[in-house]
């Protein structure tokens, strides 16, 4: 096989983790594991959570698909496992970084995508309790938070 085939595949699934994060947080995170995520939506002002524990959860994946598909010369594993590993990398940037500024790299931003997502974040945070939640996703953005970003543009709100 090519390096074009590997490389998509690692493209595949760093995109179909958006849909597999979403299914996570929505019936895992909100669900059965709650214990360990409750505390990102109701913060105790430490630097570390419980939720922190989720990156173990995919990270432990992604070191297993690449050490044990380059091991076995198993490339399609490994091309995954560096998917996982690129949207957990994504993930950090985004959610830690640029939406909850856990880390004050950037702390202000008029990019009508950073905007969004972090409005459509701070609508799933409205929620502190499991139920009822919105807005599970990371990377994509549902509709009405981008109009509801956009309209705010046209205002001059930001």
């Amino acid at each position: 096989m090519n390096a074009i085939f590997y490389i998509s595949i690692t493209l595949a699934t760093f995109i179909a983790m958006e849909g597999i994060t979403w299914l996570t947080h929505k019936y895992v995170m909100h669900g059965f594991l709650w214990y360990l995520h409750e505390d990102h939506h109701k913060p105790n002002g430490h630097l570390f959570e419980k939720n922190d524990a989720f990156f173990l959860i995919f990270a432990i994946p992604s070191w297993l698909c690449i050490m044990l598909g380059l091991q076995h010369q198993q490339y399609i594993a490994a091309a995954i496992g560096f998917g996982i590993a690129m949207y957990g990398l994504a993930y950090f940037l985004v959610h830690d970084v640029i939406i909850h500024q856990r880390f004050k790299w950037f702390t202000r931003s008029n990019n009508v995508y950073v905007r969004t997502i972090r409005w459509a974040h701070k609508m799933h945070h409205k929620h502190i309790n499991k139920e009822h939640g919105e807005s599970f996703g990371m990377l994509y953005v549902a509709k009405k938070y981008w109009e509801k970003v956009q309209a705010d543009k046209r205002r001059n709100v930001f």
